[in-house]
């Protein structure tokens, strides 16, 4: 049942927010950095939900109303750029469509938008500020969290460049993931980070007084589908070993690439300082088992006749996307909602949204 937010909850809402949305606006937009210092003790995992697609976004809400969850939509910079990504979703676009879900859904649980996966590959000015245009348009269209990933260079750099970066939203207020040890796609390989890494890089951030509220790392997760018979290898207690090193600095885990991941697994993940859990090829294969037939093949003629992957259709295909017949939008919203709550269960968030506004009170 929809719950009754206080007007003392919603004037919690950070100003980049306030000033987005309509005075009258009920939407419990709130700063991560909020809800993960009320949660970060509890054993759950808010589950962050890259949705390219937007017909899954009510379905997702509506089995968090339900269950009484938080929860986040993201979209990374390959996805979400100032020019739209490969879903053609600005970061203004974004913005206004998780908002007018929720207004038009009554969504009364809270919930952030978070900018994923901020890269900077190289040292190269033209990264540094890439990355830092993004992160302003970001912030002036009223995201709630900030992932900065500089995890491809060295750890001196990669501390150097995320605090450069870490600036406007340090100033902002608002919650912020970093990360140490890059997280590879699915089908390639890479080195998990160690302890080590985690501490030398955290620690050089305090130092320069950024203090983040999650860490994401290399733990053996991949992005995107996993290949057939792809073996999934998340080293938990690696993992474990991690957060208790930096939990004390008052950061926990972020784990990326859960989808393919099995749901009994998944529910362990808390138990290693893992508080939140990014899901998104999922929600674009659900997406795709539901778009009309003659659709989805002319995508994926797009994608062979181009030589991409079918997630680059997605821009192109957008409009149509987009208006497909209420039917396909309804099974989509369907398989979204009960798949959420599957993860939402598995996850544990179950009653987070409730413990996170006591928390806020």
């Amino acid at each position: 049942m929809p719950l009754a937010v206080s007007e003392n909850l919603l004037a919690k809402r950070p100003k980049n927010v306030m000033d987005k949305l309509d005075p009258s606006s009920k939407v419990c937009l709130l700063n991560s950095k909020d809800i993960f210092n009320v949660l970060k003790e509890e054993k759950v995992i808010i589950m962050a939900c890259n949705t390219r697609i937007r017909h899954v976004i009510p379905g997702i809400m509506r089995a968090a109303e339900e269950l009484d969850a938080v929860v986040a939509f993201e979209l990374a910079k390959s996805e979400g750029h100032i020019d739209g990504g490969y879903t053609g979703q600005t970061p203004q676009i974004y913005f206004e469509t998780i908002v007018s879900y929720a207004e038009a859904q009554n969504f009364t649980r809270p919930f952030f938008i978070h900018g994923d996966h901020i890269t900077v590959k190289n040292t190269s000015e033209e990264e540094i500020n890439a990355a830092r245009d993004l992160i302003k348009a970001e912030l002036d269209a009223g995201y709630t969290c900030y992932a900065i990933d500089a995890s491809f260079n060295e750890i001196p750099d990669n501390i150097r460049i995320t605090t450069l970066l870490a600036q406007p939203i340090l100033e902002a207020g608002i919650g912020m993931e970093v990360e140490v040890g890059e997280i590879k796609s699915a089908g390639s390989e890479g080195s998990l980070t160690t302890v080590d890494e985690a501490v030398e890089f955290v620690s050089g951030l305090k130092a320069n007084n950024v203090s983040p509220n999650l860490l994401a790392i290399n733990n053996g997760s991949k992005h995107g589908n996993y290949l057939e018979g792809e073996p999934i290898s998340i080293d938990l207690n690696r993992t474990g070993e991690i957060y208790e090193a930096i939990k004390g600095d008052g950061l926990v885990i972020a784990q990326h690439g859960i989808t393919g991941t099995p749901l009994h697994l998944v529910g362990r993940f808390a138990d290693y300082g893992i508080r939140k859990g990014n899901v998104g090829t999922h929600w674009q294969n659900i997406a795709h088992e539901f778009l009309p037939a003659d659709l989805m093949a002319d995508m994926k003629a797009w994608a062979d006749e181009t030589g991409n992957n079918i997630k680059m259709a997605t821009k192109p295909f957008k409009e149509k996307i987009d208006s497909i017949p209420q039917e396909n939008k309804d099974q989509i919203e369907e398989k979204a909602y009960q798949t959420a709550k599957e993860y939402f269960e598995a996850f544990r968030a179950v009653g987070t949204a409730s413990k996170a506004i006591s928390g806020l009170a």
